[in-house]
């Protein structure tokens, strides 16, 4: 088993090839923007309960959702079919928008749900990929039911590859709704692969797959050789892109 490496300001993370299976790789260091970026670019990631060190992780093997796997169940599927013939209206009941409202969106992931009493998503976390939002590279959906936030997802975009860190929803289906929104976008920039990190029976419903630490490597560096599209701010269709919302201009 190779040592855990203790980081500081300076010390470079360590290549992700040489974490054990569970994946902890090292501990210590910041959670700038410089460090994250530098992790994603190689595969890692932070994942740590608040008041503990930070601890990075690449677990082998790592759940991935490929693009042209998503599962839409029926019903889901009949839920996005009756939201599409209105998308467009001013009085759709259900609008998916992206990048306007980042922080609301962490922040209801943060909190306890019943599947999940405790959340890894503390204040520091909150604030770290808040200010990488603020640079463009952390992105949210969000899903709105009557102007009401119902649910969403966060992660972060290098290169063509978008990492996905959490979803939560407050009524059925409504993360399911944002990941269904979020994927043809995707797909219209090019990018095929959705990281999930760890294995879970919800993400493998919807397709997500366990891929070898190896293989998930080599998919990031031919992303990475792909510069990091354009993302907007503004209601999702189906489609993929943008519709226009006056109201959100800057």
């Amino acid at each position: 088993m190779t040592d855990l490496v203790w980081l500081d300001d300076s010390t470079p993370l360590p290549s992700a090839s040489q974490a054990p299976a569970d994946g902890l790789l090292a501990v210590g260091g910041s959670l700038s923007i410089a460090r994250l970026t530098e992790a994603y670019s190689k595969g890692i990631f932070p994942w740590f309960n608040e008041g503990d060190p930070i601890l990075w992780w690449s677990p082998d093997p790592r759940m991935v959702l490929h693009c042209n796997q998503l599962k839409i169940s029926r019903s889901l599927a009949k839920k996005l079919r009756q939201i599409a013939r209105v998308e467009g209206s001013a009085q759709a009941s259900i609008k998916i928008t992206s990048n306007t409202a980042f922080d609301a969106v962490i922040h209801a992931c943060a909190a306890p749900q019943d599947h999940r009493p405790a959340t890894w998503i503390s204040p520091d976390i909150r604030q770290a990929y808040g200010d990488w939002h603020k640079v463009g590279q952390a992105h949210s959906v969000e899903v709105w039911m009557n102007d009401t936030l119902v649910g969403g997802l966060y992660g972060v975009c290098m290169g063509r590859f978008f990492f996905g860190e959490s979803m939560f929803s407050l009524v059925s289906d409504a993360s399911k709704l944002a990941l269904a929104y979020l994927v043809p976008f995707l797909q219209s920039q090019g990018i095929q692969h959705l990281d999930c990190q760890q294995a879970t029976a919800h993400l493998a419903s919807l397709g997500a797959a366990p891929i070898s630490r190896q293989e998930f490597l080599h998919l990031l560096q031919q992303a990475l050789e792909y510069p990091t599209p354009r993302w907007g701010r503004g209601q999702l269709l189906q489609s993929g892109q943008f519709a226009p919302m006056p109201e959100l201009a800057s």
